[in-house]
């Protein structure tokens, strides 16, 4: 199996060693290379092409935000993957972040279990937002409303995954609630999404979490 390939940016070394710690951990990631500023993030995504780029928001030159737009912007021909990571737990940052690309933004505190998930779930095309921000974060972009649909009858399992993902909860943590696997969370998430017509994951938790509160 080939790994994922991760390029970390953080001006902080205490921050980067702990990266490559929590992702070389993992048999199917690899940091292929460490940079402290934005100028040095954008120069090096582009000669390495990593699989995913981690963006601290706030480092010399470019900040994470700038850096995600010039590697994944709309109007970037090859957007990479980038995931923005932050000590600030701030609605704008990750509003920001997500409108110029991002395909993931986390918290540093949110544990070693969310940051390698949120770097496979990247590869795998969807997208993962610490839980702290989720519900503020559908709330202030309004993603998407419901009323725009016509979705097709989930089965109660579908429906009950569709809820744990509006409450931020990983592939592995619904599994366990549900008592199956990731791989299968995963089978079922790809039914909703062609089923409701939805592009990704937070599109899904979006959808479940309106339709849970006009069901009240």
């Amino acid at each position: 199996m080939t790994a994922i390939r991760i390029l970390v940016a953080d001006d902080q070394e205490v921050v980067r060693r702990t990266l490559r710690q929590i992702f070389e951990a993992e048999d199917d990631l690899e940091v292929i290379g460490e940079v402290a500023d934005g100028d040095s993030a954008v120069q090096r995504a582009r000669e390495l092409k990593p699989d995913v780029v981690l963006v601290d928001v706030r480092m010399p030159g470019r900040d994470g935000l700038s850096v995600t737009r010039e590697l994944a912007g709309p109007q970037v021909v090859d957007p990479l993957r980038v995931i923005v990571i932050t000590t600030f737990e701030l609605d704008e940052y990750a509003r920001v972040a997500l409108q110029n690309g991002a395909c993931g933004f986390l918290l540093k505190r949110s544990g070693p279990g969310l940051l390698v998930e949120g770097v496979r779930a990247a590869v795998s095309g969807d997208m993962l937002i610490s839980p702290q921000m989720t519900m503020r974060l559908f709330q202030q972009m309004g993603l998407p409303a419901v009323h725009d649909h016509r979705p097709a009858v989930l089965t109660e399992r579908e429906w009950e995954i569709a809820r744990l993902v509006a409450e931020a909860k990983t592939n592995l943590e619904i599994g366990q609630v549900l008592g199956i696997t990731a791989g299968t969370v995963k089978t079922h998430l790809r039914s909703v999404q062609r089923k409701l017509g939805l592009r990704n994951r937070v599109a899904i938790a979006a959808w479940a979490w309106e339709t849970s509160v006009e069901r009240r």
